[in-house]
């Protein structure tokens, strides 16, 4: 602790880049977190009040409804398909499919790419940092044993172990980076799975609406899965 502490200290020059790093890599993953959250839907309780809203109040009643609700699911999925239902079941699927590729992957990959750089940069970093001050620690070393100082010598010897602190910094900062970029690319593919099958039941649910005079919805049936093609 004590030779952190004379690291942060003596070395700040070295420390401050790779504390701000650590510090900018712990934003990034939270604003990403937090960012899911916003992202997610319950559709356990979203889709029962969905279907008997549309059952009751009819579908433009239905949009409303999701345009109202939190989440990309209902907030960005449904409210597509629901604005081309009168186009049919094949533009609905469409309108879904362009909405998942173009807009919702985009959105939940935002700060993927910044996550995944700081981890590969970090590393990079603190080994580079471990190198300069490690070639200043042996020319130190040269100096004072060419002086015949050996106490010099012992003292700079133990500067090595401070120059590996940046390595050190640099792990700290990548490994846990590299972890939660893993499973957020995870959740992701899980989250395309789920929006997928959320678009299908939507589909199946306007197919069996039926209007006013309880005849079924006039929509072209043969709805093949969302994202099957264009």
């Amino acid at each position: 602790m004590q030779a952190f502490f004379h690291f942060v200290t003596h070395e700040w020059y070295y420390f401050t880049p790779l504390a701000l790093m650590s510090l900018t890599a712990v934003t990034l993953v939270i604003w990403r977190i937090l960012l899911n959250f916003d992202a997610r839907t319950n559709m356990a309780e979203f889709l029962p009040r969905f279907q008997d809203k549309l059952d009751k109040e009819g579908p433009d009643a239905a949009l409303a409804f999701c345009r109202s609700q939190k989440g990309m699911i209902a907030r960005k999925l449904f409210v597509a398909g629901l604005e081309t239902r009168q186009q049919g079941t094949a533009a609905m699927r469409r309108a879904m499919a362009n909405v998942i590729e173009l807009e919702i992957l985009p959105d939940l990959n935002f700060l993927l790419p910044p996550i995944l750089a700081l981890a590969k940069i970090a590393t990079m970093v603190g080994l580079f940092f471990t190198v300069i001050s490690m070639i200043n620690t042996f020319n130190s070393i040269q100096e004072a044993a060419t002086k015949g100082n050996a106490s010099g010598v012992t003292t700079q010897a133990g500067a090595i172990g401070l120059a590996l602190f940046a390595t050190a910094m640099g792990l700290m900062t990548a490994i846990p980076l590299v972890f939660t970029h893993v499973l957020f690319k995870d959740w992701i593919a899980n989250y395309e799975l789920k929006m997928k099958s959320a678009a299908q039941k939507l589909l199946v649910l306007v197919q069996n609406y039926k209007g006013p005079m309880g005849r079924p919805n006039a929509a072209p049936t043969g709805a093949a899965p969302v994202g099957a093609g264009s």
